[in-house]
């Protein structure tokens, strides 16, 4: 079968490996569809994501659908031929993070396809995977495998909406960055209740994809008239996520949240780090919230997707065999024509 691993920036190898044998508790899984994801492509393109660099080999992704091949002994969750949802956060639930229900800040977590520990946690992106059955949420109808493999960055949208802490009925709500997470915050924040979502970008096609799924102004801020600040343009906001990992989007964010509002950081920021005016913080009571990854609420999105509640579909850009991953990184840089590129088995 075949394995993508990156060793190093720009140094992918599909690699032939064996098939792996499920042991007890553990479930075979044929890759159903695995979205490529900017972490992926800063481990791909630059071999590191922030202060997570790659040391050795490893194979990325993260958001995945799986079809059961093989189950191993005492295996009850799931049989062969399901459909299957996988969560990528595998918490010890023993620390004091995990106790207190945040298993996201887990101080043992083993996140899949991630550099953050060494050795580093290996990904989906190959044709045959081993996976424990309580990462595994089986799903019947008609709902695909390329959506399927959407509930992982949903519940990152989730998770950064449930953070705010407030009620979103009738809040107005802007989302700096249209991208897949971008996308996933505005399904978010629309199914929650928010009256009014701006999305900013600097590129047309990820803003037409976030008005096509009801992001209800898309604005384009690299065109803003000269001397023209974000909040001069849209008016003040209740919320404001900033989810493009930029320092300017985070001070238009800064500046566009009304006093005693709410700024919740999503995108990762570079890692040189930037002039923050915290003052902003202090005088205007702003509250300002970190989202990491996602909490315990995989499962509602694998709901939410399954039972169309949300519609992911407009999200899915392409799907490429697993044998031409190269070419699908290469097409998912490119943000004036894909939205959600996916890897599929040949």
């Amino acid at each position: 079968m075949i394995d993508c691993k990156i060793h190093g920036a720009n140094d992918m190898r599909l690699e032939p490996t064996a098939m792996p044998e499920p042991g007890p508790g553990q479930v075979l899984l044929r890759l159903g569809a695995g979205g490529i994801c900017g972490s992926d492509m800063h481990y791909f393109f630059e071999g590191r994501v922030g202060s997570f660099q790659i040391r050795e080999p490893m194979t990325p992704g993260h958001e995945a659908s799986g079809v059961v091949a093989r189950v191993g002994a005492g295996v009850t969750r799931v049989k062969e031929g399901d459909n299957v949802a996988i969560n990528p956060s595998h918490p010890c639930g023993k620390c004091d993070n995990c106790r207190d229900g945040r298993e996201n800040l887990c101080r043992e977590m083993r996140f899949l396809g991630s550099a953050s520990i060494f050795p580093h946690v290996q990904g989906m992106f190959r044709e045959y995977f081993l996976m424990g059955e309580r990462q595994l949420t089986p799903v019947a109808g008609d709902v695909t495998l390329g959506e399927l493999a959407c509930c992982e960055p949903f519940s990152v949208g989730l998770h950064s909406v449930n953070r705010i802490g407030t009620p979103l009925v009738g809040k107005t709500v802007l989302v700096t960055g249209a991208g897949t997470i971008g996308c996933m915050t505005v399904l978010a924040a629309k199914l929650f209740g928010a009256v009014k979502v701006i999305v900013t970008d600097v590129v047309d096609n990820p803003l037409a994809v976030a008005k096509s799924i009801g992001a209800d102004v898309g604005l384009r801020v690299d065109r803003l008239p000269a001397g023209t600040s974000l909040a001069e343009a849209i008016g003040e906001v209740d919320v404001a996520l900033e989810v493009a990992g930029s320092p300017a989007a985070l001070m238009s964010c800064l500046e566009a949240t009304r006093k005693g509002g709410t700024i919740v950081q999503v995108g990762t920021l570079p890692p040189e780090g930037m002039h923050f005016p915290a003052n902003q913080i202090m005088a205007r009571e702003l509250n300002y919230i970190g989202s990491f990854r996602f909490g315990n609420v995989f499962d509602w999105a694998v709901r939410y997707i399954s039972e169309r509640r949300i519609d992911v579909r407009p999200l899915i850009s392409s799907q490429h065999k697993i044998t031409d991953a190269i070419e699908a990184f290469n097409i998912a840089k490119d943000k004036t024509r894909s939205t959600k590129v996916q890897l599929v088995c040949a």
